[in-house]
């Protein structure tokens, strides 16, 4: 693939969109696949989520991050970390615009959902705190990724403790939605090892798909001179984000709310692992590398996590456009990120 720099630019472009088709139609059935199996572990919307739809989709954005790193483009690897982040929690707000029954946040609320959010919060501070402070590197890796994986570890088992004793449930209201899979068909028709043969496959083209998105993306950055971190935060991190955004509206359109949010609020906490992943395979501290869009980009995706919780709390039934105050804002903030990082 690194031959494709030689390329031309537009076949550049069509091997990058090429891929993003890719990523769109092998990430979603990874996606669908991955919850068939969340559902047979006995796992809840908000948990599968978490862990099977969350880190299925967000799989070939880890592959480009790791991809850029490797090849000595850390710019690109922390753009497109934390733009997906940005662009992922938009997708939200719109699938928010697809269910009409009520604002998604009120119709979805849950305890689980909240702790993801705060899980997010904490872990996107450990990056920040990382990058702000003298760089320190153990075994060739910095100790914040070894924390992030930590944390990430305790969250989700924290995650699954709440589920199961919850201390305190949100009020049920005519439009709360029980927890209910993205999922109707037979589940009883595949063996396991069908599952996970059929989840294996499509890992591994939304994987070469993501490689492909990431060695295009450097392509573009040296044909066309833009900034590595304008390529990773609005382009790759749009491209390798697809698949939350596809998985997100189907399952508000049959009623799976708890599902999208676990699937948006899940797959944003494994693109902070992004971050500990490529710090692994750089050269170097990959926290040294982060430019003052990246702590804005950073800062505005916990701003967009912050309000998305306090929907959750707040739990409007309608507002503007037949969205929650919390849709409406983060659209405004991810447009406004997407201006400030390409100024």
């Amino acid at each position: 693939m690194a031959a494709v720099e030689t390329l031309p630019l537009p076949i550049i472009a069509a091997v990058f969109f090429g891929a993003t088709v890719v990523i769109v139609l092998a990430g979603t059935r990874l996606a669908w696949v991955s919850d068939r199996l969340a559902d047979r572990t006995g796992l809840g919307e908000i948990v599968a989520g978490a862990l099977f739809v969350g880190a299925s989709t967000s799989l070939p954005g880890a592959i480009a991050s790791v991809t850029a790193a490797a090849q000595d483009h850390p710019s690109l690897a922390i753009g497109n970390a934390l733009g997906g982040l940005t662009a992922q929690t938009t997708f939200l707000a719109v699938a928010d615009l697809t269910y009409r029954q009520a604002n998604l946040e009120h119709a979805a609320a849950s305890v689980t959902g909240l702790v993801q959010g705060v899980l997010l919060v904490t872990l996107l501070t450990i990056p920040l705190i990382a990058a702000s402070e003298p760089q320190v590197i153990i075994w060739g890796i910095h100790p914040a990724s070894f924390l992030t994986l930590v944390v990430y570890a305790f969250g989700i088992r924290l995650l699954g403790r709440i589920r199961d004793e919850p201390m305190w449930r949100p009020v049920r209201t005519a439009q709360t939605r029980e927890e209910i899979s993205a999922v109707e068909e037979d589940r009883e028709a595949e063996t396991m090892a069908s599952l996970w043969g059929r989840f294996a496959f499509h890992a591994v083209v939304t994987a070469v798909a993501g490689y492909a998105v990431a060695e295009a993306g450097i392509a573009i950055i040296a044909r066309t001179g833009l900034s590595a971190t304008v390529v990773g935060t609005v382009f790759t991190a749009i491209a390798t984000s697809l698949p939350e955004l596809v998985t997100a509206i189907a399952a508000v359109r049959i009623g799976a709310v708890s599902l999208a949010v676990g699937d948006v609020i899940g797959g944003n906490a494994f693109e902070v692992l992004f971050l500990s992943l490529s710090d692994v395979v750089y050269n170097g501290s990959i926290y040294a590398a982060f430019t003052p869009d990246d702590f804005t980009t950073a800062l505005i995706a916990i701003l967009m996590t912050g309000v998305i919780v306090l929907g959750l709390l707040r739990r409007e039934r309608s507002g503007v456009a037949g969205i929650g105050f919390e849709s409406a804002i983060v659209l405004i903030l991810y447009a406004s990120s997407v201006v400030l990082v390409t100024i």
